[in-house]
Formats: C-alpha cells, structure tokens, sequence
C-alpha cells in the first residue's frame, strides 16, 4: 500500500494524576484539528469533558493497518491510548513500518498534561488507602503498634545519611513518609476526632508560611541566625508556653535531650547550673551541653565515635570493616 500524503497518526496522553479535562492547550488543539478522534475505552475519562466541548469521539479500537489506511490522503487521526491493547497498536505499527511495504502516517506522541511536583504522592495515598483496607496485618495496626517502626525508620534514616549513600537514602526517606501516610490513613478512622493526610498537609503549610515572614510576609532575613530568631519568636507566640522546657520530648535519647535543654537554657540566656552529683549521667549531661554550646550534636559525635570503635572490634577479629 502506498500513498503521497500518508498522513499522522496523534497520540494523545494524559497523566491520571491531573483532572480529566485539564488538558494543554496543544492537546485542545490537536482533538479539534483532527479528521477523526478514536477512543477504544468506552470509561476513558477524558471522554465526558470532550463531549461537552463538542469533540466528536468514536469509539473504535483500530487494528495498526486499520489506523494507517484511516490516515490515507493527509488524513489526521487522534487516538486516546486505553492502556489495554496499546502495546499490540505500537507493536504492529512498528511491524508495518519495518516491512516496506506501507507508506506510513507521521506518528506523534502529544502529551495533553503533565504531572505536578508531588503528584506521586496521590498515588502513595490512594495504595495506602486500599492497603489499609485489603491488607490483614495492615488493617489492625494502630498509632501505638506503629510506634517502633516509625523510631528505627528514623535511626535507619539517620544511618543513611551519616554513610553518604544515596541510595539508601531515597529508601529510607521513602520508608519515613510511609509511617506519616500510614499514620494519617488510621486516623481517617477515630470516631470522634478523625483527620487526614490533607490535614498534616494543610497543617504543616500553615505553620511554614507562618513561620517564614522573610518568604512569605514583609518581614527579612539576611542569615540563618536571623530565620532562626524569627522561628523562634513565632513559635513562643503560636505555643504559650510558660517554660523553655516545654515541647521538649524528654523520651528522646539522652544525649539529645540534654543538647535540646542546654540549647533551651543558652538561647533564652537563662542562668542555670548544671546539677552536680556522683554518677556518671551527671558527667555526660555536662558534655552534652557543652557540645551543643560549641555546635556540636552530641549524639552524632558519639555514635560516629561509636563507629570508629566498632572498626577497632571487627579488625581486632580479623573481620573486614
């Protein structure tokens, strides 16, 4: 088969993640420019929003000779992609073309709308979503049985990122989030005071844009010392709170704790002791405060001198670090 004007072939793809019917301008183009549109998905979802913009649809699902003879004479044909059968389309398109023996259409591949930044995340949304409901050990978890997983997610995280691995650290930071997405789908399900992940979001914007005048106020910042004194002067108004003490979690590890209360104490410019006494917590709570007054997390100074020594251990026994 041979033609002088074999015409295109327009297929036209759209992300899942964006509304049907948000398509780009191209895409408007390209439906209303067409000689034929064809869907072979009666339930596609573009379909409803191009019916009312006038687009004629025809429901068809073209064999690839079908298609190319559709195209014959300079013809244009717009096809909407199913997903189910596209692959067997391509494939016998890419057949014809490799014989010889058809004069075949231009094809082109017009994408009618893009994924936004976080638009994954619908889908991790939508997976919980179903897991939480399908799943057998899924569907009975709650806050308190997840507490464990959420605190190793965060030490595995921490390990990541102390080792400089990349790629364990898009893992971990993906097996962080789940615990918030999982978190959030359970809470869907209090009876009295239910809340979901869009209202972490939604929460957690609140307070960033709140937060950060110098962004989105008309307050400024020049250094990292002044965003930190603004933060801090938003959160003592937001939270009330009648000591420095408060919102400090004290079941975080010790060391920590003593950083996070020694880093209290010397950003209100308080005058307090530290409390002496004859056991050794006594002694390490003195470190830790002097380490985070010389800027220096004392748990990562420890847990990196734990490292070393571990090294010290396997070669003593002859084991590759």
């Amino acid at each position: 088969m041979t033609s002088e004007s074999p015409g295109r072939i327009v297929l036209l793809t759209a992300s899942h993640r964006v509304a049907p019917g948000l398509l780009s301008w191209p895409a408007w183009q390209a439906l209303r420019s067409a000689d034929r549109v064809l869907c072979p998905d009666e339930h596609h979802p573009q379909l409803p929003y191009l019916r009312e913009a006038g687009v004629a649809v025809e429901r068809l699902r073209p064999t690839a000779e079908e298609l190319v003879e559709a195209c014959a004479g300079g013809r244009t044909v717009l096809l909407l992609p199913s997903g189910e059968g596209d692959r067997a389309l391509t494939d016998g398109l890419a057949r014809l073309a490799g014989s010889g023996r058809f004069s075949m259409p231009d094809l082109e591949l017009l994408p009618g709308s893009y994924d936004l930044p976080g638009a994954r995340l619908l889908d991790l949304v939508q997976i919980m979503d179903r897991i939480r409901r399908e799943c057998p050990w899924s569907s009975k978890q709650t806050h308190e049985a997840l507490v464990r997983y959420g605190v190793e997610e965060a030490y595995e995280l921490v390990e990541a990122i102390e080792d400089g691995d990349r790629e364990a650290l898009r893992e971990e930071l993906g097996d962080v989030l789940l615990q918030v997405v999982f978190h959030a789908r359970i809470a869907e399900e209090h009876p009295e005071e239910p809340f979901s992940v869009d209202d972490v979001a939604g929460t957690l914007v609140e307070k960033l844009i709140h937060r950060h005048p110098h962004v989105f106020g008309d307050d400024t910042a020049e250094t990292p010392e002044e965003v930190k004194a603004h933060w801090l002067r938003t959160k003592a108004v937001e939270k009330q709170r009648e000591s420095v003490t408060d919102g400090v979690p004290l079941g975080q590890p010790g060391l920590a704790l003593a950083a996070k209360l020694g880093g209290r104490v010397r950003t209100a410019g308080l005058d307090v002791a530290l409390p002496a006494g004859e056991d050794i917590g006594y002694e390490l709570l003195a470190l830790a405060v002097r380490a985070e007054a010389a800027g220096i997390d004392p748990e990562a100074a420890l847990r990196a001198a734990a490292r070393t020594y571990r090294d010290a251990i396997r070669a003593a026994e002859g084991v590759p670090a």
